[in-house]
Formats: structure tokens, sequence, C-alpha cells
């Protein structure tokens, strides 16, 4: 195991430190741009249909044009509104995921302008439960919002997103908790270095399944978008935000799918680090090269966020619930049982827990089936069906004895 180094950090100059944050929001920003201009591309293809494609060449200044619009509209704030609260509601969900950012490492060490500084703003030693704690926070700005606005719809909106963050954070926390066994840190950095051979995708699966799952739960991205179902809550939270307001909401999502995107590349598929067989080549891990594969890692789980959505019906709330508590936290517990075990054995092959994912999974198929046994033993017979005479006459069954007609009263 490699030990985290953390005394590259805390030596830049303040200028190199605005820079980099500077580039840090750039680049989130222009993410944004093109996530939505792309998703709505591959929806379009998927689905049979173009897309985007009026507004300049191939149709790629269409989210500009949306931002103009939404920007221009006029901002019409309801009468009934906790006015303060329902104004900082839309900046408490933005600021979190951006500053969750702060910790992602986007490459090693490079020169600039001939000082000497990685390619992260900054590291800590609990870094992912910073990056845990802050977007956390984020929820309160849908919980607000749906509460201010003096609606039934968006505070059922707002209701729903915060179960939701709840249930879901627990199974994302609890993937985590694997990783840390193997890296033996919580920096950011360190989980990096310590996948510089073997990437954590192979060795802890099922920590990552999880963390895939809980995380599109955690951004309210379909088919776990709850808290905005318009076919039941017309628009969920943001129904009464309009203009600008509601562009901080939909900024919002796209920072959070980045934000978690950018958190599984750094925990399960290496960070940085260029993938086989690219790695082969000298010094594709060194220089500017590692900030290609970061985004090619980044960009590869956007493009599942899109294709869920195009794919998978909208979950109901029982479905969805019952899906994080009933089977993501329990295989999440197990799990570490099994990744604590081994590794108290010394036993760190892809190998063998490839072995205990499959035991695992056997055994979750086990119990389940058992349980629907003991359930379908112990149900009660249903109740014969309620007699109705506008039913058509129903054939007696063979080997059973028809039913004698009684004789009419004289």
């Amino acid at each position: 195991m490699i030990p985290p180094d953390m005394t590259v950090f805390g030596h830049d100059p303040w200028w190199l430190i605005l820079i980099k944050a500077v580039a840090i929001f750039a680049f989130l920003l222009l993410t944004v741009l093109v996530a939505i201009l792309a998703e709505r591309k591959i929806l379009g293809r998927m689905q049979m249909r173009y897309g985007p494609n009026r507004v300049g060449p191939f149709g790629i200044l269409q989210s500009l044009a949306d931002g103009i619009k939404l920007a221009l509209k006029e901002g019409l704030t309801p009468a009934g509104v906790d006015k303060p609260i329902y104004l900082m509601a839309p900046a408490i969900s933005v600021i979190p995921a951006i500053l969750a950012f702060a910790v992602i490492p986007l490459g090693p060490v490079v020169s600039v302008f001939g000082h000497r500084t990685p390619l992260q703003l900054t590291d800590l030693p609990v870094a992912v439960l910073y990056i845990l704690a802050v977007t956390s926070i984020g929820v309160y700005g849908i919980v607000l919002a749906g509460w201010s606005s003096g609606s039934t719809y968006p505070l059922l909106g707002g209701l729903r997103s915060s179960a939701q963050v709840i249930s879901y954070e627990i199974a994302m926390a609890l993937s985590f908790a694997a990783v840390f066994l193997y890296a033996g840190t919580m920096s950011t950095s360190g989980i990096v270095a310590a996948q510089e051979k073997t990437w954590y995708v192979f060795l802890l699966l099922p920590s990552f399944a999880v963390y895939v799952t809980a995380m599109v739960g955690e951004t309210n991205r379909a088919p776990f978008d709850l808290p905005e179902a318009e076919g039941e809550l017309v628009g969920g939270f943001h129904t009464e935000y309009s203009s600008l307001k509601f562009a901080m909401f939909m900024l919002a999502e796209y920072v959070n799918m980045t934000t978690v995107s950018a958190l599984a590349t750094t925990l399960f598929l290496g960070g940085w680090h260029a993938p086989w067989p690219i790695s082969l080549i000298p010094g594709v891990n060194a220089g500017w090269w590692p900030l290609i594969w970061f985004v090619a890692k980044v960009w590869t789980f956007l493009f599942v966020f899109m294709w869920l959505r195009a794919t998978l019906p909208r979950l109901r709330y029982d479905q969805f619930m019952a899906l994080g508590w009933k089977l993501l936290i329990p295989i999440s517990l197990i799990w570490i049982m099994i990744v604590a075990v081994l590794h108290s054995f010394g036993h760190k092959g892809i190998i063998e827990n490839l072995i205990a994912a499959a035991g695992l999974l056997l055994a979750l198929l086990a119990v389940n089936s058992l349980r629907r046994r003991m359930i379908q033993r112990n149900a009660p017979p249903p109740p014969p069906p309620a007699a109705d005479a506008r039913a058509f006459p129903i054939p007696p069954m063979p080997g059973t004895p028809a039913p004698r007609k009684e004789k009419a009263d004289a």
C-alpha cells in the first residue's frame, strides 16, 4: 500500500490557488453545458429522433440559448412563499455541489508557471467524509424550496427528497467502508495512489454496484427522480420556481452528477490513472495526460446517467425505498464483513474477492428463496370469491359433484 503524500499540499501561492479554484468552477460549468446538450442528443437518438439541431452548427449552441432564455424570463415570486428561504434555496442546492469538487484529484503533480503543484485544489485526511458531509447539505436546498413555496406538491417533493437522501446516503457511505479498508486512508489522493496497479472496481465489485445505484438515487435522476415526478407532483420541489432560480436547480443537478461521477472515478476506477492497455505506454500517467483519462472516466458515468433516463421507467416510491433499505444496505453490511475477514487474513487478490462476491450473491439468493417459501407456507388461504348473480356460470372441476338445484316453492 502506498501511503498518501500530503506534503505536496499547502505550499501553493495565493494566485495559484485562485487559478485552480476558477479552473475547477469553469470545468464544472462547461461540463454542465455540454452534458445538457449531450443528454438531449443521446435521448433523441435512443428515441429515434434527432434532438437539438437548429441553434448553431448541428445544434451545439442549444445549451447557451436555453441559458439566455432562462436569464431573460421574468422571475415570478408567488404571494404565499417564505421569501428569504425561497430565494436562498437554489443557492443552497448549488454551492455544496461545487465545494465537494475541491478534494477531487484530477491529475498528478505538474508544473504551473514554474511551481510544482498537484492537479487538485486541496486534500484532507478525511476527504471522502468531507464530500459526504458537503453533498448532504445540498438536500436542504430541495427541502427548503419545497417547504417555502407554500404549496402542496412542492412540499411533497421536498419530503420525498429528504427521505431519499437519508436512505441512499447510508448505502453510499457503507460502500466506501470497503475502499477505506483496502486503501488504508480516507484521503482521495491516497486512494488514487493505492490503485496504481489494480483498480478497486475489480477487487470490490459489490461496493461499486451499490455505489452506482446509490449515486443515481442521491442525485434524483431517473429512474429515481421521485422528488420532481411531473406525472404525480406537477414538477415537484421546483414547481413554483422560474427564470434563473429554476436554472440554478438544474445547474445543481448536473454539477451533482459530475461530482458523484468524479468520486466514483476516484474510488473505484483508479482516478486519473490511464486504463489498461494504455497504461503500458511510458509517460501516460505523468504530466497533463492523466487529465484526459480522468475526464473520459467521468463522462462514461455521465453517459450511464443519460442511458438510464432513456431506458428505465420511474419506480414507485415504495419500490424505491424498499430497494434502499431491504437490498442495498443489507448487501453493504454483509460485504463489509466479508472484506474485513479477507483483509484480516491478508487476502487482497481479485480471485478471493470474486469468490467472496459470488458466495455473497448465492447466500442472498438462498435467503430470499427461503423467505419466500416461509411466507407462502404461513400465508392464510385466500378467501373464496363472493357470489355474483351477474357472473358467468363456472363449470365444476373434474371429480367434484355438481351443485344440486333447489326446487322452487309451489
